[in-house]
């Protein structure tokens, strides 16, 4: 089944996220299949926020929040140069298929080339064959797979 397309003529404001964005953002990460409360969201955004790694970028339409997306600048084990990794994109059912996901995209990759990265990865699950097509049309190509483990919160705490 097809969604509706949104207006293409609506160009987004991309900026950056702010603590007041929690609820909107909230509801972003529920269409994204993770369920999450405005206070939870809020408590991300202040770990997230300060942090100079991070970035979070909001689309907006008309001054609301249609969209995010979340990257991570690091070091790692497998090169000299810093990497870059899409943590989280998501654009509101509603506005899909505008060019909001393609400017989210543009502005983290400008701003991963402001901070000197090299190279930019992300997941997403298996069931999700339009991102796949999404990404690849942006020239992101398929390297591997991804195994997750979910650890019991006593273990961490050892």
């Amino acid at each position: 089944m097809r969604k509706t397309e949104a207006p293409a003529d609506v160009a987004p404001t991309i900026r950056n996220a702010r603590l007041n964005d929690a609820p909107a953002l909230a509801s972003l990460m529920c269409e994204l299949g993770y369920e999450t409360t405005s206070a939870e969201m809020r408590q991300r955004l202040k770990s997230i926020l300060p942090d100079s790694r991070y970035r979070t970028f909001v689309a907006e339409i008309d001054h609301q929040v249609c969209g995010m997306i979340g990257t991570l600048t690091h070091a790692g084990h497998e090169h000299n140069d810093l990497s870059g990794r899409i943590v989280a994109l998501v654009v509101s059912e509603k506005q899909r298929r505008s060019g909001i996901g393609r400017a989210l995209i543009a502005a983290a990759e400008k701003d991963f080339a402001k901070r000197k990265v090299t190279r930019v990865s992300l997941t997403t699950r298996f069931t999700r064959e339009e991102a796949h097509q999404f990404y690849e049309a942006l020239g992101y190509s398929r390297t591997g797979f991804r195994f997750a483990k979910n650890l019991l919160r006593f273990q961490m705490a050892n």
